[in-house]
């Protein structure tokens, strides 16, 4: 029945649009009379489908009402708050999943401070955002460059075929040989540098990129305490 009603309500606006030469209906420019047409046409068929729904349950509509009130409440909350919490949603995810950038502290025009929680294996792995592409990375001191493996360069637009490997590294696996390049931009959470060095190994050399001091050296301080690895940019 709601239905039919919603319909009516359209129909009988639609024919008050076409007739009307004035540009004016009930004291509303065409625009709006349209608009507040459409929305009582919903208001009635949803309103129609609320009552078929709950007929004799009374309270039970009560009381779903009032749960969708308290929910777009708190979404209204959590949106206005955003900023705020947006740390709270940083310690979270680098408490839950290590490697992810855990906000600590960010001034408004001051430095930001992060901290990564360690593997259980004990090694630190950062996820970092390499050309804009997602990529973990093992946070490796004693490597003066950015280490990738050839999949993970792949990944961030490196055209590895026309890479020359004569660039002689030691890695875990023994010595072996790389290519430099210069990646556009490397972010560990807020932290981001652009126009890095790198070197893309040869295949099967290593087991995961590396993250080395072409990026942690252009930061402002980093620190290793205890599970966690702290990066001051």
């Amino acid at each position: 029945m709601s239905a039919w009603i919603a319909i009516f309500v359209l129909a009988l606006a639609a024919m008050l649009l076409v007739s009307n030469s004035s540009g004016t209906i009930a004291n509303l420019d065409s625009d709006t009379f349209g608009y507040v047409a459409l929305g009582t046409a919903l208001l009635v068929f949803i309103g129609g489908g609320v009552l078929v729904r709950y007929r004799g349950q009374a309270g039970a509509m009560f009381r779903d009402a009032v749960t969708w009130l308290a929910l777009g409440l708190a979404l209204v909350t959590l949106y206005s708050y955003r900023e705020e919490l947006l740390p709270v949603a940083g310690r979270l995810a680098g408490e839950l999943l290590p490697g992810s950038a855990m906000v600590v502290e960010q001034s408004p025009g001051g430095p930001v401070e992060i901290k990564i929680r360690k593997r259980l294996d004990g090694h630190f792995t950062a996820k970092a955002e390499v050309n804009g592409i997602s990529i973990p990375m093992i946070v490796d001191t004693g490597a003066s460059t950015i280490v990738l493996r050839p999949e993970d360069a792949k990944k961030a637009g490196i055209d590895v075929s026309k890479l020359s490997f004569t660039v002689p590294v030691m890695t875990a696996n023994g010595r072996t040989v790389a290519a430099r390049v210069r990646l556009d931009s490397v972010a560990i959470g807020p932290l981001q540098r652009e126009d890095v060095d790198a070197l893309v190994a040869e295949p099967k050399a290593l087991t995961e990129s590396l993250l080395g001091m072409s990026f942690l050296g252009r930061l402002r301080s980093y620190e290793f305490s205890g599970d966690f690895l702290t990066l001051r940019g």
